[in-house]
């Protein structure tokens, strides 16, 4: 988590997600995977050395899968080219599409027992609507050019456009009154009544980036450096309605009765959305200098230049009554530091630590306030969080390992809450929570056949310091001062080990493991600890060809 490397929206860390490029040489490979469910995915990766310098990479997807009436389609295509590899001035052109046309099982219902949740339903069964469905797209073109100025010295600009579109209408499932009685723990069965009520959300976002990145090695007195420097401009045009659900359909069922069949017509019309528009402009630069042969020191800061504007149009209630439209506007200027040191000993051992700080402005998710109607601004500026951390890096087992340890603590400092002593509910920035642990990671060898993948993370402290609701505060409801955050457990761990019985043969096996936890929004219940088991046989009839058997729990 860190914005002088990633921009906003980062205070949570970001996924690092990289494309497959095109590389100088013929190479292909096809996966198709028979699942429970009836699941069937088929992917393709196949690169083409079309001349000296120049490549050809396609990817492929299509899946389908059904499970107890929820079902999932995709279907996704990559094609990249890229030409110039290696030589002074580089070039790639790809595009991306992905589609996935879903039936979701958007909930079950549950009970609580001396405050710990109960699950009632079985996983498998879905009581949704046959006209039910969530679909979603993405569609992106992306362009690069590479300069090499010399082997320690390169400039690399991305531009990128998108559009990202996702339609849900789904059914909410709720435990109705059965012959005129609350359902309860004690008078669940077959016969009890299961409500649907709709729940409807629409959104589109075309999304330009650019981003150029200047990165060299130079020595300036007596030290040498390794420097990035760039900008990047992002710009974004959003539409959204997430309340677009319609009338209910009152076709209820029981819970002896899921995947009923019922299907209900679309009489919604077009949707109204409120509308969304942003620009960013980001400007960074981080050095590492070199104080001797074992020490490095990093330093770095980015400045960013956010403006945003929201619309909501007006309404009409059922009542007759009238809200008119709104307007908010909001621009920010901020800075994002990151300092850090490197100590390495030898060539198996580093130190380190660092430090950062992130943020995530109003407009990222869409949360501009719209409950003051003569509001021209919004009144919420950006979330804030500082890390700190504090590691080490090991190569254990003749470098065929390598074991990670870190003592880190995160702090949100300016965490929105609403205003209780305002009628219209503003947000304001006067929350503030940590959390302090250490994570454990081991990945590598131990052996020539036998591999492992283990990461434990530990928080034994995690704490929302300050909130708009009293620390005496008792009973159900969201969470206040004092209160551990919500899906925050103490341990957290995986396990993943394989071990080759034979030149053909390798099987494997992994626990997840999560501790008790507070769901978000209801702070008097507790989900319980648990882990779950995977297992994995694979038998290799050559170089070309494996067969592998994946039990996932």
């Amino acid at each position: 988590s860190a914005s002088m490397l990633f921009g906003k929206g980062s205070t949570g860390g970001v996924v690092n997600q990289v494309n497959k490029q095109p590389f100088l040489m013929d190479q292909h490979e096809v996966n198709y995977t028979l699942g429970t469910g009836s699941q069937n995915r088929l992917t393709g990766d196949f690169n083409f050395k079309t001349g000296e310098d120049s490549a050809f990479r396609l990817n492929a997807l299509v899946e389908n899968h059904y499970n107890g009436g929820a079902s999932t389609r995709k279907n996704g295509i990559a094609p990249t080219y890229r030409w110039g590899i290696g030589s002074r001035d580089e070039f790639s052109v790809g595009l991306y599409h992905l589609e996935v046309n879903a039936r979701p099982s958007y909930n079950h219902p549950w009970f609580t027992a001396n405050g710990e949740i109960i699950p009632t339903l079985a996983a498998k069964n879905f009581y949704g609507l046959a006209s039910d469905y969530q679909d979603s797209s993405a569609d992106y073109a992306t362009f690069t050019h590479k300069h090499r100025f010399d082997s320690n010295t390169e400039l690399s600009t991305k531009i990128r456009h998108g559009r990202y579109e996702r339609d849900l209408w789904t059914s909410v499932i709720r435990f109705g009154q059965t012959n005129g009685q609350a359902t309860t723990a004690a008078n669940l069965g077959p016969d009890t009544i299961v409500t649907r009520s709709p729940k409807g959300r629409v959104g589109v976002s075309d999304i330009t980036q650019v981003q150029s990145d200047l990165s060299t090695k130079f020595e300036a007195l007596g030290k040498k450096h390794e420097l990035i420097a760039g900008v990047d401009i992002y710009d974004e045009d959003a539409k959204r309605n997430n309340n677009f659900a319609g009338s209910a359909s009152n076709l209820n069922t029981t819970v002896g009765n899921p995947n009923n069949g019922d299907w209900r017509a679309d009489t919604r019309g077009t949707p109204v959305f409120n509308t969304f528009q942003a620009r960013n402009l980001g400007l960074y630069a981080q050095d590492t200098v070199a104080i001797t042969d074992t020490v490095k020191l990093l330093g770095g800061v980015r400045f960013d230049r956010f403006e945003a504007s929201y619309h909501v149009p007006a309404s009409t209630a059922a009542n007759g009554t009238v809200t008119a439209a709104r307007d908010f506007d909001r621009s920010d200027n901020l800075w994002s530091p990151r300092l850090g040191a490197v100590y390495q000993p030898d060539a198996n051992t580093s130190y380190y630590t660092s430090f950062g700080t992130s943020y995530n402005t109003s407009g990222d998710t869409y949360q501009f306030s719209p409950g003051a109607p003569n509001a021209k601004d919004s009144n919420t500026g950006p979330e804030k969080s500082r890390n700190f951390e504090i590691g080490g890096k090991f190569e254990l087992f003749e470098q065929r390992a390598s074991l990670g340890v870190a003592l880190f603590r995160s702090e949100k400092y300016n965490e929105r809450n609403t205003d209780p002593d305002t009628a219209a509910q503003l947000n304001l920035l006067s929350g503030k929570r940590h959390a302090t642990g250490m994570e454990f990671n081991l990945a590598g060898r131990i052996t020539p056949a036998w591999e492992i993948f283990y990461n434990h993370t530990w928080i034994p402290s995690a704490k929302i310091d300050k909130s708009n609701v009293a620390l005496a505060a008792n009973g159900s409801g969201a969470q206040v001062e004092g209160d551990r955050p919500a899906l925050t457990p103490k341990h957290s761990a995986s396990l993943w080990t394989t071990y080759r019985i034979s030149q053909n043969v390798r099987v494997g096996a992994g626990l997840n493991y999560r501790g008790k936890q507070s769901p978000e929004g209801a702070r008097q219940l507790v989900a319980k600890a648990f882990t779950t088991i995977d297992a994995m046989a694979e038998y290799t009839f050559s170089e070309a060809t494996t067969l592998r058997l994946n039990i996932t729990n």
